[in-house]
Order: C-alpha cells, then sequence, then structure tokens
C-alpha cells in the first residue's frame, strides 16, 4: 500500500525514485456566468524552476493572477489553454463542455503527461490516468498554475466582451448573474454570447415578443 509520502510525490510529479515524471494539473473557469466560453487550462511545471506564490486563483488579487499569469507561461514546461463556447455548452450541457475543454488543453500540451490532475470531482476522457481532487486547487501547485491561467484567460476574454456589447457590464461582474447582468439582459436581451441554455437567458428569450 502506496505510502502518504508516495502518494504525495505522485502529486508533485515525482516518481518512487525521486526523479522528475510528466504530470499535468488541469483546472477551468467560468462554468457559472451567463454568457461566453468555458476555459480549461493545462500546465506542466518545471520542478529547476519553482513558482513562488502559486495558490487557488480566487485567493489570488488580480494583479498577482496577471504577474503569475506570465511567469507561469514563461517558466513551465508547457502549457495550454482551451476553450469550449458557448453553442458548445448549449449543445453538450456545462458539465460536458467543460470536459471537452480539459481534453482540448491536455490534447494541446507540448509534452504528452504521464499523469493528469483535476481539480475537482470529475475527469474527461483521456488517454493517459488522471485523477480528480478536490480542492486540488490549493492543494496542487500544478493544478493552482492551471486555475490562474484559466482565470486570467477568461477574464481578458470578458474584457473583450465588453468592448463588443458596453451595455451588459461584462468587464466587472464577468458574465455571472449578478443584478446589474439580470437587469441588462431583460433589458437589452440576449447576445450572442449567452448561453441560451442557462435558465435566467432562457426566460428573456421565451419572453422576447
Amino acid at each position: 500500500m502506496p505510502s502518504p509520502r508516495s502518494s504525495r510525490s505522485r502529486q508533485l510529479g515525482l516518481d518512487f525514485s525521486g526523479g522528475h515524471v510528466l504530470v499535468a494539473g488541469v483546472d477551468e473557469a467560468g462554468r457559472g456566468p451567463l454568457a461566453g466560453p468555458v476555459v480549461a487550462a493545462a500546465v506542466i511545471l518545471d520542478p529547476a524552476r519553482p513558482i513562488a506564490g502559486l495558490a487557488d486563483s480566487k485567493r489570488l488579487s488580480a494583479r498577482r493572477r496577471e504577474r503569475l499569469f506570465d511567469l507561469i507561461r514563461d517558466q513551465a514546461l508547457c502549457c495550454c489553454i482551451a476553450e469550449a463556447s458557448a453553442e458548445e455548452i448549449d449543445h453538450l450541457n456545462i458539465l460536458q463542455a467543460t470536459l471537452l475543454a480539459m481534453q482540448r488543453a491536455v490534447a494541446g500540451l507540448r509534452l504528452p503527461p504521464r499523469r493528469v490532475l483535476v481539480d475537482g470531482n470529475r475527469v474527461p476522457v483521456l488517454p493517459m490516468p488522471a485523477e480528480a481532487i478536490v480542492g486540488g486547487d490549493a492543494k496542487v501547485v500544478a493544478i493552482s498554475a492551471a486555475s490562474i491561467l484559466a482565470k486570467v484567460h477568461r477574464d481578458r476574454l470578458c474584457e473583450t466582451m465588453h468592448a463588443a456589447h458596453p451595455g451588459y457590464g461584462f468587464a466587472a461582474h464577468k458574465g455571472y448573474p449578478t443584478a446589474a447582468h439580470l437587469a441588462a439582459l431583460r433589458a437589452l436581451g440576449a447576445t450572442p454570447l449567452h448561453r441560451r441554455s442557462f435558465a435566467p437567458v432562457r426566460a428573456v428569450l421565451e419572453a422576447a415578443p
């Protein structure tokens, strides 16, 4: 039976003899918003270039996330950010679209990982062993790095969404169903970016003349 130390070593990307194996951390951003894609990131960190300050993206300031985003992109062995569109979310449902974005992120890595560690309690279908870790973005540094890449990428997408549709306030609420977003949705209707399968958007569409 593996010891706790052995299990922890596998999470950190170490084999039992102390050598490095390629372990990718995966996380997503944007499951809850009413608009825009869901984003997933996959990261294989370089043990020779540790990155200080990695943590769950939700616990970091926007400024700190931006700084770490650049460090991760520069110092990781490889990383990939992928999306599943609002149309794919409506067609598949949000869970399956999230798993699809994760599959795309792992497939886009320059180096194929030996194992994949995913934040949460579900894993996508992958050609290599994968493990779900609840709270993984606070426990495994590679998942922390992935959470930062996914969050910053999606926040930047929301700035673009705001520029295209300034009346909705995407830059502020990032697509989440805040009171301001719901009021704009009722007043202005749904944009092509909105997820039509989500109840507040569907209600607006059904109420439209």
